[in-house]
């Protein structure tokens, strides 16, 4: 028998991707990646979150927001595959589901408190900025950890991409990460490495594209085996 479910979302999360373009297909893989699990009220309690300190990594369960509109497709050309092979939905971890519903693991690195707000400090994230979360919990080593499990058609992670940065832009980098403490140029190495370009734009060379980290947005090209990052430019959102 069919059921519909309702959630409270619990909490927002505030993320150096600031938009779909250029975030990694599973978490893990940008370790330089920053963000912040806002809690929102009731559940912005002490008490809540009592003995997570403890934990090094958790599982947050969140929406796909910004592709929940669009609706589902039961097939996937999985970016793995080279976008050529179809798989159905429920063997790949595609926005486009029947409930937009995604699951990441994530690193934390501290709980803050202050000012009526309670903050969890996370690394290693996947995850959207404004990405509504509703429900978090503990990642288990001796359960969730699998080393005998088999991985289907992406058995192993894909192989980065070497990226380069002409004279300007690293010095526009270096200046920030000045200004910021932020990690700018691994964050770029690491989410630019893993090729976010889609699949029907990978043969192609020269095409200028922009990734929104921070409040910058990252000029880049491809230069056939290897990305070229030619600039930096403040990053407006749009509405």
């Amino acid at each position: 028998m069919s059921r519909s479910f309702q959630f409270d979302q619990i909490g927002v999360i505030h993320s150096c991707y600031r938009q779909k373009f250029g975030i990694p297909r599973q978490p893990g893989i940008v370790t330089a990646a920053e963000a912040e699990l806002e809690l929102l009220p009731p559940y912005n309690q002490e008490n809540l979150v009592r003995g997570l300190e403890g934990f090094s990594h958790l599982w947050v369960h969140f929406i796909f927001h910004e592709t929940m509109d669009e609706g589902w497709r039961p097939t996937i050309r999985p970016p793995r595959l080279g976008g050529k092979q179809r798989m159905g939905v429920f063997a790949t971890r595609s926005t486009h589901r029947p409930n937009p519903a995604g699951l990441s693991v994530v690193r934390l690195k501290g709980i803050q408190s202050g000012n009526g707000k309670l903050i969890l400090k996370l690394a290693e994230a996947d995850l959207l900025d404004g990405t509504p979360v509703i429900d978090i919990k503990p990642y288990l080593p001796y359960a969730d950890a699998l080393p005998e499990a088999r991985g289907g058609f992406a058995p192993l992670p894909a192989v980065m991409a070497e990226v380069e940065f002409t004279e300007k832009a690293m010095t526009k980098c270096l200046n920030y990460e000045q200004k910021t403490g932020r990690q700018l140029v691994l964050l770029i190495q690491q989410v630019l490495g893993q090729d976010p370009r889609p699949a029907y734009l990978r043969e192609t060379t020269g095409r200028r594209h922009g990734s929104a980290l921070w409040d910058v947005n990252v000029v880049w090209e491809s230069r056939g085996d290897h990305f070229l990052v030619t600039d930096l430019e403040a990053y407006t959102s749009h509405p």
